[in-house]
């Protein structure tokens, strides 16, 4: 970002914004149709062009969220960048770059203008790179050729073109305020490339079409023949109308303009980053121009750091085993980010994790895996200090943690038994054995020592953990048992299995009290490689993940479709469905084949085109890291695989083929007035700031609900009034505010100040709040929640500072008996000398008397 305190990224057919100072992310709404292959930010930080797979682009706002336009480019496009004063960007698709007028303040019904087209390269282009001025562009190529193009009519520079490397152009860099040009390739090589000229060197010229007319003048005027035909090429869009210049390159050099000299570059140096007979191809790269910075990126992982242009090593480091795919820095070249396609940190287990749990003080986290071990982690010292294994080897596909936070089960999918630890000493305790199939869920009772578990072989068992875990009851299904949740209060059960139903069960009697039959409410899309319709898979689709909501009034449900669902569980009815993905780059999407990929002999999409470059997943031969010429690769499948309310009931997750997605009602819109009208608008509100009204600005505030606007108008309340203004606030305005200071709370630094807006509002609004609790009890859990972590940052630095007092304390006075004991050892030797002094003086007194 412009300030450089996060980092901007694709995730799927989305972007991420991951703050770095205060350890946050946030999921832009706007989305492609398809996975994000490049993205462009504006220098001012405002604006953001995504283009996916096929060339499809919108131009999203950053301030507002919100989609501004959308271009098709027609085919896959390779990069883009915006110029460094925004006025331009470009784009490479194939073997052509596309410069356009940057969209602005001015309103105009195509945000995207194309200016002119540059051809050079005779292969795909690879990156794009702009000078400090924004006056030319250069452009790297798969042809390993470096392209430089002036951003407008320069008479001396028109194009130019770099060689020099044997693979594929990573990156092209120009040096700060200069045109002079750094090239890295893909077998590791570095050229410096040094001009003749300066950028203030460039001379306006004629327009490319005009000076190509003046040159064909000449030429006819040489040979005697007359001019009669315009040969002036433009560029001519779709609807027929001329748009810009095309500006071709060639191989050889552009003809000089009279007075005026061409740019002529040289190489001055060229540097290797691999060593003598080891190869590692560089797949990434970026140059901090301040700073003279060039990082770079391979596909073993490693990543080097140099200062050019003297190419001094500065550090060289590995982060994974996995190919780095990009790289960016910040501003001020503090952070260097580093992105991997498919990168798993698996430094623990050795297999696939299937499911995890916390305990109920929330600082243990449990994880069970196919590996055959159930590890608990420490998250004050992010440690694993338990290990748990099965006397035989097992494959663990389900995990629960009692309320106690004492007992740990795991299901075994090959063994179909149920394994009971202590969390205390991780000894195994007992072997549950009495399913016939695999286990395939487990969930504890949150007011009972009970333990629930669903099955393949159609039952439900209740195990009761404190009569020497005896199976309590047995619950019989008509299919294939798949989950199972209790409800918040634990009197009631909720099962999904194979045939779509979600029912309920009472615990204490074992009797059944209603069903949902959720299978149509799927719509399951159709696979590429399937033979049959989507309507007629949608028959073998079911949930495989349930959740109630808080209150226990509503059952969440997901699992082998785009869709999750809400069920209102008294009414038996849909609430709602949410579309958790609209990216066509997953499989199963489409309720109807393409019939663009169908051809005489089958779909193009049953075509194994190997690892290639594509974003599929990766499959490799067992115990290959890397260089697996064998890895094949396979479209993801859209499915839900867990689903999970939030304790305040006022958002939920779900764990998806995309990643966690996380819904919430508490999403904060830039604009959403309340009982707004014509005197409503920040200049009345400051008005009645200025006159000291501080309830009416207050109440003005939140009916524009902008939310600057209402942190501006609180913070000049001043501390004396803050109890004159909450006894006068209306009761509908108590809610409000009491949800605005809870959520503002969690990030101001002013905490004394909105903990007496808390304190007021509570002490003077408490009993009408009691009776409203289901509505406010979100808002006053967000409160303790931002509260308690205030104050365990509190104490963890009291108990700091208390820590060193006690010790400067201990050391001054260590000091000071030493100080003491030195001048109690002083004076003793004093007087030891003045006895010796005295002693000696008696003798010679004697002496002389004698």
């Amino acid at each position: 970002s412009k300030d450089g305190n996060s980092v901007i990224s694709p995730v799927g057919n989305r972007i991420s914004v991951f703050d770095l100072k205060n350890n946050k992310s946030e999921t832009l709404p706007a989305s492609t149709t398809k996975n994000i292959s490049c993205l462009g930010i504006s220098p001012d930080g405002n604006l953001a062009i995504l283009i996916d797979e096929d060339g499809a682009a919108i131009l999203v706002s950053l301030v507002t969220r919100a989609v501004l336009h959308h271009h098709h480019f027609h085919s896959p496009v390779h990069s883009v960048s915006f110029s460094p004063d925004g006025r331009k960007f470009v784009i490479t698709k194939e073997n052509v770059a596309l410069m356009y007028h940057a969209p602005g303040r001015n309103r105009e019904f195509n945000a995207f203008a194309l200016d002119k087209s540059y051809y050079g390269p005779f292969d795909e282009t690879t990156c794009i790179d702009w000078t400090d001025d924004s006056k030319c562009f250069a452009v790297g190529s798969k042809d390993m050729t470096t392209w430089i193009f002036g951003a407008q009519r320069w008479a001396n520079l028109i194009y130019y073109s770099l060689g020099g490397h044997k693979d594929i152009i990573v990156g092209c860099f120009f040096e700060n305020d200069s045109l002079d040009m750094y090239t890295v390739s893909q077998e590791g090589t570095l050229c410096v490339w040094e001009s003749d000229t300066e950028l203030e060197g460039l001379r306006k010229g004629p327009k490319y079409s005009e000076r190509k007319k003046m040159e064909e003048e000449k030429k006819k005027r040489e040979e005697g023949e007359s001019n009669e035909d315009d040969d002036v090429e433009d560029i001519v869009g779709e609807d027929g109308e001329t748009r810009g210049d095309v500006i071709k390159g060639s191989a050889d050099t552009p003809k000089q303009v009279e007075g005026i000299k061409n740019v002529c570059y040289s190489q001055r140096s060229k540097h290797y980053f691999n060593k003598a007979g080891d190869f590692n191809k560089l797949t990434a790269a970026a140059f901090h121009k301040k700073t003279h910075i060039l990082v770079t990126g391979f596909a073993s992982g490693a990543f080097h750091l140099h200062e050019l242009p003297e190419f001094d090593l500065i550090h060289s480091l590995s982060i994974s085993d996995q190919r780095i795919s990009t790289i960016a820095m910040n501003p001020t070249g503090d952070w260097i980010g580093f992105g991997c396609s498919g990168i798993v940190l698996n430094q623990v287990c050795s297999s696939d994790v299937t499911n995890v749990a916390f305990t109920s003080s929330g600082f243990v986290v449990v994880s069970a895996s196919l590996d055959g071990t159930v590890r608990a982690f420490d998250l004050h010292r992010y440690r694993n200090f338990r290990t748990m294994t099965s006397p035989r080897p097992a494959q663990f596909s389900s995990l629960a943690v009692d309320s106690s936070g004492e007992l740990v089960c795991a299901g075994s999918q090959d063994s179909f038994e149920i394994f009971l630890w202590s969390m205390q000493t991780g000894r195994l305790l007992e072997v549950l054995s009495g399913h016939e199939g695999p286990v395939s869920n487990l969930c504890f009772s949150p007011v009972q020592s009970v333990l629930a578990s669903v099955s393949w072989d159609k039952t439900v068992r209740l195990w009761d953990m404190l009569d020497s875990w005896q199976t309590k009851e047995t619950l019989r299904l008509t299919s294939d048992g798949l989950a199972v949740t209790y409800r918040p209060d634990g009197q009631e059960l909720a099962v999904a299995s194979l045939d779509g139903e979600i029912t309920f069960w009472t615990p204490q009697t074992g009797g059944q009290t209603g069903s949902i039959a959720g299978r149509h409410d799927l719509q399951m899309g159709r696979k590429e490689t399937e033979k049959i319709t989507a309507k007629q898979s949608a028959k073998g689709k079911s949930f495989t993940s349930l959740c109630y909501s808080a209150d226990g009034e509503s059952i969440l449900a997901g699992g082998q479709s785009k869709f999750v669902c809400i069920y209102n569980i008294k009414e038996h009815v849909l609430m709602k469905k949410f579309e958790i993905s609209c990216n066509l780059s997953l499989d199963a999407m489409e309720e109807f084949l393409d019939r663009r990929k169908m051809t005489e002999f089958g779909s193009l999409s049953l075509v194994d085109e190997g690892t290639g470059d594509g974003d599929g997943v990766e499959l490799s031969l067992p115990g290959v890291k890397r260089g697996d010429m064998s890895s094949r690769r396979f479209i993801p499948e859209i499915r839900v695989s867990s689903l999970c309310f939030s304790p305040t009931g006022r958002s939920w997750a779900a764990a998806s083929t995309e990643g966690l997605l996380i819904y919430s009602l508490d999403a904060s819109l830039v604009f959403d007035p309340y009982d707004l009208d014509m005197d409503v608008t920040p200049a009345s509100i400051r008005q009645q700031m200025k006159k000291k009204e501080w309830a009416s600005a207050i109440l003005l505030s939140f009916r524009l609900n902008e939310m600057p606007l209402i942190r501006e108008v609180l913070e000049a309340v001043p501390y004396d009034q803050i109890t004159v203004v909450c006894s006068s606030l209306p009761d509908v305005y108590v809610d409000k505010l009491l949800n605005f200071v809870a959520s503002t709370l969690e990030k101001s630094n002013h905490l004394q100040f909105y903990l007496s807006w808390a304190q007021c509002l509570l002490t003077l609004h408490g009993q009408k709040l009691k009776n409203r609790s289901g509505a406010v009890l979100p808002t006053v859990q967000q409160l303790l929640k931002s509260i308690q972590r205030h104050s365990d940052d509190l104490s963890k630095l009291c108990d700091w500072n208390i820590y060193n007092i006690r010790y400067a304390a201990a050391l001054s006075k260590q000091r000071g008996m030493k100080r003491t004991a030195a001048e109690s050892l002083s004076d003793e030797e004093e007087e030891e000398e003045e006895e010796v002094e005295m002693d000696s003086g008696g003798d010679e007194e004697n002496i002389y008397n004698e």
